[in-house]
């Protein structure tokens, strides 16, 4: 990779970052943390930036009270000769939660931001500053670009537990300095309450910070977006969140395990039987919780399906594979018009993937496509993602990504690659249609990483419609590995500036690579 400038993102961290992540240390958990001017409104949640541009970058921010956002923006960390942005007034219509499309950035530049909230009744009256920064998209190829991807936190009641250092994954990616994080869903789980002690095999004691909204299912609006608030109590998540942008997307758990549209809820924990009534008010959470240029804080409208352009190297193709899914079923049909996907976002991908001029295209899924995920909620034979355990001919789902991998290959579109989490291990699979029942498609790779924090499971059976191959795995033996017993993992991805060649690394959780490979721009098939 061609050298790049890190223009003071290091002194940032050391220093400005620093100083503002001790600001945000909780009081009292569940609690708004407290702030060096009284009575002033406090950013007590730290900052964000997400799906950043060549110029411009969308800034989040939650307030203790009613507030005025105002971002400030600078080449350097002193912000010298800062420029302003003016922001909506916060107030409890969002959470007190708000977002700042800061435009007009120089191309592949490190910038430097502080959020500032000024009480609405008198401008000078504004809390202490919070600092983070982010790199521009780059227009020039021989820059290259890095990034990191996971999923999955705090599941299964496994939650932000001191004893070994809170969510200390997100120290190891943010060592890497990528040029964004994506999270590949599964972000809170509102379906998994989270208790304050959980015992271990060894006899041991798992011990959670807990609030309130975690002591049950999620199922009014605040307790949604309680679970999200949950997270930013982890002083290592905020760090990395001022530190890295992201790009967001979701998957079941920010509603309920294994959810689909029109579903009816029998499960006695819940007194909203609905999922649709839960979808929206997780929905609404959730875009007001990420900086997500899809979708507005308090708005009905909006999609959580995008493109991220990242320069000449990289589009990212953010999925989404729960709006528009049909029932979980037996998937074995042999129609399946609306699929995983829904007809109109597959119709979507495939003009945004055929338009792409960029290298490489990473389809952000956020379910793998040949590992079997059962449904075992419903007590019936049902599956969740796309595979069924057919190794034949496609069937349900399978319809639909046929017809993608179809035409990706007739339109001979280069530089497709597959990353996913949701599965709870780590793995590299290879699909060759010299092994597949379905074989019009050229080979592609799909690489799987997570959990963030939360249970570790087995390796999932492979279905063989479309050959997939199993390159490498990890992952444990038993059931819902706790955090403080490993088996946690992020990739990364790295694209050389020179050779345009794409290195995707899966690690462990404290940056331990276990799997590499390389592969080569310019392909249709890999």
């Amino acid at each position: 990779m061609s050298p790049r400038p890190l223009p003071g993102r290091r002194s940032v961290l050391r220093g400005s970052l620093a100083a503002s992540a001790a600001l945000t240390l909780p009081t009292a958990l569940g609690a708004a943390p407290a702030f060096a001017r009284s009575g002033r409104p406090g950013a007590g949640w730290g900052v964000q930036a997400g799906d950043v541009t060549a110029d411009s970058g969308l800034v989040w921010v939650r307030s203790d009270r009613p507030a005025r956002m105002i971002v400030e923006t600078s080449a350097t960390e002193s912000f010298r000769n800062p420029r302003r942005w003016q922001g909506p007034l916060l107030g409890s219509g969002t959470d007190f939660t708000g977002t700042t499309r800061v435009r007009g950035l120089p191309a592949g530049e490190q910038i430097h931001y502080r959020v500032l909230l000024a009480d609405p009744d008198d401008p000078r009256r504004t809390g202490e500053p919070v600092a983070g920064t982010f790199r521009t998209t780059s227009a020039s190829r021989r820059d290259g670009v890095r990034f990191v991807w996971s999923g999955d936190q705090a599941g299964q009641g496994w939650g932000i537990n001191p004893d070994i250092g809170g969510y200390r994954i997100y120290d190891a990616m943010g060592r890497l300095d990528p040029d964004f994080f994506l999270c590949s869903g599964d972000n809170i789980y509102a379906d998994g309450p989270i208790p304050s002690t959980q015992a271990l095999p060894d006899g041991s004691t798992y011990r959670n910070l807990t609030t309130v909204e975690k002591s049950k299912v999620a199922e009014t609006l605040n307790e949604f977006r309680g679970a999200f608030r949950y997270n930013l109590l982890d002083d290592n998540l905020r760090r990395f969140n001022a530190q890295v942008p992201s790009i967001i997307q979701w998957d079941d758990h920010e509603v309920r395990n294994n959810w689909y549209p029109g579903e009816v809820i029998t499960d006695s924990a819940y007194t909203v039987k609905d999922v649709d009534v839960l979808a929206a008010r997780a929905r609404r959470a959730f875009a007001e919780y990420f900086p997500v240029s899809t979708l507005k804080p308090g708005a009905r409208q909006g999609r959580v399906q995008r493109v991220l352009r990242q320069g000449p190297l990289l589009d990212v193709f953010v999925l989404d594979m729960r709006t528009y899914r049909n029932a979980n079923s037996a998937d074995d049909q042999t129609t399946d018009p609306q699929g995983i996907l829904g007809r109109e976002q597959l119709e979507w991908l495939k003009r945004e993937l055929s338009r792409s001029r960029a290298v490489w295209k990473v389809i952000a899924a956020d379910m793998p496509i040949g590992l079997v995920v059962p449904d075992a909620t419903e007590g019936k034979a049902n599956f969740e993602a796309v595979a069924q355990g057919d190794p034949g001919a496609p069937l349900g789902r399978e319809l639909q990504i046929a017809e993608l991998l179809r035409f990706v290959k007739h339109r001979r579109i280069t530089g497709t690659v597959w990353l996913t989490a949701d599965v709870h291990h780590t793995s590299a699979q290879h699909y060759q249609p010299s092994k597949a029942a379905f074989t019009d498609f050229e080979p592609f790779w799909e690489f799987v990483s997570g959990p963030l924090n939360a249970g570790a499971f087995p390796a999932s059976a492979l279905d063989g419609t479309f050959g997939p191959e199993r390159v490498f795995v990890k992952a444990p033996t038993a059931s819902n590995v706790s955090p403080a017993e490993g088996y946690q993992f992020f990739g990364e991805v790295d694209i050389d500036g020179d050779s345009a060649e794409m290195t995707v690394r899966l690690r462990e959780q404290d940056g331990t690579v276990l799997f590499t490979k390389v592969l080569q721009p310019g392909r249709v098939g890999q």
